[in-house]
């Protein structure tokens, strides 16, 4: 369990906080898991009443409706969905499209925005990879052409989380495409404009209750006022955010993995083989044994990378190799607990069937592991 380890990093309202996410989770999602598994979207209500019990966007400041708090609450939220197993798409509302609001937002477009973000009446995702664009952001084709005081957007996105529900997208896009990554910007564009449609809700391999849609731009007009921050910045506040994505991503990765091994624990000492529990056999014991101490170094280091974020330290570099370590562990640790199981193993009722095909996409969103590798590489 989470709460069974003492982390230097949480004090006790933290701890307090952690305790009222649990009992809003106990109510209002952890019943309906099946049913947002089945309709591949979690329902709006669950929304708001994460909204009203204060977990979304918890560090937005108190001007627009959050309570100003450090981001060891997000990462609280963060932890207990993934412990859960559960792919709503709050830590992306949380910890990345509302960052980007309060770091670069207009005043008007904070006040329009964060209250609605804060309460859950409205839900935002972030549009940055296209059909044939993945880790090369500079390669996007979408573009905002000014056309008087409007921008024009054209362009497909695709892999948008929260894209089905979502009430207003940021869209990165070249409003001077013979500029390279000086050319991009980032665009707000509200979902009810005209020439803005949704494609499908994505058919994944795991992950199925978080929307993940493509989005199509035909010539949508937006007031030139909804340009996040100034143009051409937009590859720029791009990378000055993501360290704070892919710790977010380690965190769950950390959560996730814990889960499995509780998961893989309580399988092993209630099924028997050969007259015995399959906890007692060597073979297990051990594994759980080498299982345990990673997820015990796991512990130790994402605590000491929220510590340095919080304190403004986390760098680009520390960051990456967050992620890449923790989901490459998340993966050995899914597959390694979901052998444990057997055969049940492969059947969708046992937890851990879920747990292993969440885990997969961890290693490709918010930077592939191979860009892990080549972003760390630069620091050496």
């Amino acid at each position: 369990m989470l709460d069974a380890m003492d982390r230097s990093v949480y004090d006790e309202e933290h701890g307090l906080f952690r305790d009222a996410v649990r009992k809003v989770f106990d109510r209002h999602l952890t019943p309906r898991l099946d049913e947002f598994e089945q309709s591949g979207v979690v329902d709006r209500s669950v929304w708001l009443a994460a909204g009203e019990a204060g977990m979304l966007c918890p560090t937005v400041p108190e001007e627009y409706g959050g309570m100003g708090l450090d981001y060891r609450y997000n990462a609280v939220v963060a932890e207990e969905l993934a412990y859960l197993g559960s792919s709503a798409g709050f830590t992306l509302q949380s910890d990345i499209v509302a960052d980007y609001l309060v770091a670069y937002g207009s005043e008007e477009q904070k006040k329009k925005w964060l209250p609605r973000f804060v309460t859950g009446e409205a839900i935002s995702a972030i549009a940055m990879t296209e059909p044939g664009t993945g880790s090369d952001l500079q390669g996007v084709k979408t573009t905002a052409k000014k056309d008087g005081n409007h921008y024009v957007v054209s362009g497909q996105k695709t892999y948008i989380t929260n894209g089905q529900n979502a009430d207003v997208i940021v869209v990165v896009a070249k409003t001077d495409p013979t500029q390279g990554a000086k050319g991009i910007s980032l665009i707000l564009v509200e979902a009810d404009r005209d020439g803005f449609t949704r494609g499908r809700n994505l058919d994944k391999i795991g992950q199925h209750s978080a929307d993940t849609s493509e989005l199509f731009f035909q010539d949508v007009r937006v007031p030139i006022t909804n340009c996040l921050g100034e143009e051409g910045k937009g590859f720029a506040y791009l990378m000055n955010q993501l360290p704070q994505e892919r710790l977010s991503i380690a965190l769950a990765a950390q959560a996730g993995a814990q889960r499995a091994f509780d998961e893989a624990v309580k399988f092993t000492k209630e099924r028997t083989a050969f007259k015995q529990p399959i906890f007692d056999f060597q073979n297990t014991r051990f594994t759980l044994a080498s299982l345990k101490s990673k997820l015990q170094v796991g512990w130790a280091h994402v605590d000491w990378a929220l510590a340095r974020h919080v304190e403004g330290k986390l760098d680009a570099y520390e960051a990456s190799a967050a992620k890449l370590w923790h989901t490459e562990m998340q993966w050995e640790m899914v597959d390694a607990c979901l052998q444990l199981h057997g055969g049940a193993g492969y059947m969708n009722e046992y937890p851990i069937a879920r747990l292993w095909r969440d885990a997969r996409v961890q290693r490709i969103y918010g930077g592939t592991s191979e860009i892990m590798k080549e972003l760390v590489s630069r620091s050496i």
